[in-house]
Parts: structure tokens; C-alpha cells; sequence
């Protein structure tokens, strides 16, 4: 039994002082049913992601989008934590209980409430979904992380530091066009190339415009199967979906190659019967500029070390042949974690129905999302079509 995106809601990102995790669950859920123009007696079951890290005291969240439509009480609902890549883990899971029978129309929620805490609990919380043999105290937590697959990119391949500072660029251009995005400002290329008091170094090689926002955020989702389709006025289709995982540890993994992201792309692609020359754009993981420029590689838009080419070329540009995070990205739409690949496939929808406003790429037909947890661990991509 085939799945699609039939419905949708996106909150605004950012700084939502007064938006409980609560009260982000349950706006995302209720505008989502409404989209789809349905209410909670028609939802077999409901899923969402969300970073189980103490972001928010509300841990055992699951069933608090129930309280978005009283008609889903007593429908079963589960919290599903992949890292980063956790939202991405409720729409499979929400996929796998629709192809097997157990559900027909499944609600999926992403929410995280990130800023009520200070920026050293947030990198203490993100820390740990790095491997504790490797992250410690003083490290820069994920920063710190992603600076050494940069450092081992730019000793394997040259100084890429001006290539990151464009795809920075990129994609604050972008997100200035994103009604839903955290930072609606175009910075341009010098600011992001230039290390100064509001653009200072992180963790060298990376500089502030480099790494994602800390932001709170929600999306939603409705699925149903192939069987429900004439129920709804859009459909948006899973042509296929692949989730790799690889081993915490970085020891023993080539990080510059991407390997689990590489595995990921060359599953979804096999299982769609198409390549990366079918796609119409792609949203991408760019939790740090580094994670986008190793993706054009992995997705195989780009020889190893050749990332720089699709940037410097236009290739990727929002009007570009293949535009990458139209959206803004991580970088600028936010990265709300729990919500970020909800918020992926949500936006990919829009743009695939022609609903995406400002930032709508011209005649799309094939759409990708690639969603990741942690250091290239969890890796979700998925290939998506109009199906009506």
C-alpha cells in the first residue's frame, strides 16, 4: 500500500517565547487535520518526533497532540527520537504502520521548544547524541564535531572556507523569502566570509554563519494510503524512502566520505528508478554549511572534492538547475530538532503542489529530502511526486 502527503501545517520559527512544546504539538496537529480537511475521528494513529534531551519538562510528549481534537483520544500515539534526524523517524514509522495494514490515515507531528534554556545547555543536550568515547567537555559539543570533518575535507581537498561562506549565503537569500524561517535576512557572501564580532569562529574552520539556529518550531503531517487518495484534494506521494544507519563512533568511518548519506541517496534513487539528474530540487540537512557542501557529493551532484562546482556554477541556487534549500535550510528557516524533517517534507509538498509562495522553484516534478541525525549516523532521504 503506496503512502501520501495529503495534508500539512508549518509554524513560524524561531525565538516563540510564548509557545509552550505543548502549545506547538497541538497548533501543528489541529492545522494540519484542518488542511486535510478532516478531524480527529478519520486519524488512525498519531507519531511524533521529538528530541527526548530535556529541551522542555514535557518528555513524555507523545500524547499531547491528542489534545488538539478531542476525537483523537484513545488513539494510539508514540514519540519516536532519532536525533536530529527524529522527525524524519515519525513520518517512517507513520509510512511503515500505513504499508502494513495497521493504519490508514496517520497524523505526524515534529516540535521541539529549544530557546527556554541557555545556549551552554543547548550544546550540552545536543552533545550527547554524539558518542561519549568521543565528545567530551570542552570540545564545542557538535560545533566541535563538525569542525573536524571540515579540517579532514580541507586537508583532503584544499580550503573550502570561502565555498562554505556561499552556500551560508545561499541560503539566508533563501530564507529571507521564507515566511516560515527563524532569520529572514540576507547576509551576502562577504559577511559570511568574513570572521568579525558578529561573525565570529566557532570552531575553526567554521564561523557563526556557518552552523544552524537554535529555534523552536512544529510541522505537521496527514498520511494516508493509496485506498483514501479520492478523500483529499492533494496528494503527494513517496516514490520511495531509504533509512541508513551507521556507526556512532567516527573512528573507522571515513567522515569526508559521507558514507551513510551516500548509502541513503543511492537506496532512494534505486528504489525510484531515478538519479540525482531526475530531481526538480532537494531540501538537505545542512545542520552545518559543511554537512550541505559533503551532500552535493554524496547525492552524487558533485565528484569527491568537486562540491565547490555546483555552488560556483549556479547549480544550486534557488533558480538554479537543481535548487538545494530553497527553504533556507537549517541555516536560516531554524532547526528546530524534533521538527526539522517534518518541516522538510512539509515544505517539499507545498513545493510539488505549487503552494510554496516566495520561495516556489519553477515546475517541479520530482522532489528529495534528506534528513540526519548526528555525525552522518541516522540518515532518512526520501523521493517525492505529485500523485494528484
Amino acid at each position: 500500500m503506496g503512502v501520501s502527503i495529503v495534508g500539512w501545517a508549518h509554524l513560524p520559527f524561531g525565538k516563540l517565547d510564548g509557545l509552550s512544546l505543548e502549545a506547538l504539538i497541538t497548533k501543528a496537529a489541529s492545522g494540519a487535520m484542518q488542511h486535510a480537511g478532516i478531524d480527529g475521528k478519520a486519524v488512525d494513529g498519531v507519531w511524533l518526533g521529538n528530541l527526548n534531551g530535556g529541551f522542555a519538562p514535557d518528555i513524555f510528549a507523545s500524547s499531547l497532540a491528542l489534545q488538539a481534537d478531542p476525537h483523537l483520544r484513545w488513539k494510539p500515539a508514540t514519540r519516536l527520537e532519532n536525533a536530529c534526524a527524529s522527525g524524519s523517524a515519525a513520518v517512517y514509522a507513520a509510512c511503515d504502520a500505513i504499508e502494513s495494514g495497521r493504519a490508514r490515515v496517520a497524523l505526524v507531528v515534529g516540535a521541539e521548544k529549544m530557546t527556554a534554556v541557555s545556549g551552554a545547555e543547548v550544546t550540552r543536550i545536543l552533545g550527547d547524541c554524539g558518542y561519549s568515547g568521543e565528545v567530551q567537555p570542552g570540545d564545542g559539543g557538535f560545533p566541535g564535531i563538525f569542525a573536524k570533518i571540515a579540517q579532514a575535507y580541507f586537508a583532503r581537498h584544499g580550503d573550502n572556507s570561502a565555498t562554505l561562506a556561499r552556500i551560508a549565503a545561499k541560503n539566508h537569500a533563501n530564507g529571507a523569502l521564507n515566511p516560515w524561517a527563524h532569520m529572514r535576512r540576507d547576509l551576502g557572501f562577504e559577511f559570511c566570509n568574513t570572521v568579525s564580532d558578529k561573525n565570529p569562529m566557532i570552531a575553526a574552520p567554521l564561523r557563526k554563519t556557518d552552523c544552524s539556529l537554535v529555534s523552536d518550531g512544529a510541522a505537521a503531517l496527514i498520511l494516508a494510503s493509496d485506498d483514501m487518495l479520492a478523500n483529499f484534494g492533494r496528494a503527494v506521494r513517496f516514490r520511495s524512502r531509504a533509512q541508513v544507519n551507521d556507526f556512532l563512533p567516527m573512528q573507522g568511518r571515513d567522515v569526508v566520505q559521507f558514507e551513510g548519506p551516500r548509502r541513503a541517496w543511492q537506496q532512494s534513487f534505486d528504489q525510484a528508478g531515478c538519479s540525482v539528474d531526475d530531481l526538480s530540487f532537494a531540501e538537505v540537512h545542512d545542520c552545518f554549511t559543511i554537512a550541505e557542501l559533503l551532500t552535493y557529493e554524496a547525492m552524487g551532484l558533485a565528484g569527491a572534492g568537486q562540491g565547490h562546482r555546483v555552488i560556483d556554477d549556479g547549480t544550486v541556487l534557488r533558480n538554479g538547475r537543481l535548487p538545494v534549500n530553497a527553504s533556507g535550510g537549517l541555516k536560516a528557516k531554524g532547526h528546530p530538532i524534533g521538527a526539522t524533517g517534518v518541516s522538510m517534507h512539509v515544505l517539499s509538498a507545498m513545493q510539488l503542489v505549487g503552494e510554496a509562495g516566495d520561495i516556489q522553484v519553477k515546475d517541479p516534478s520530482l522532489g528529495a529530502v534528506f534528513n540526519m541525525g548526528g555525525s552522518a549516523v541516522a540518515n532518512y532521504v526520501s523521493i517525492l511526486e505529485r500523485a494528484r
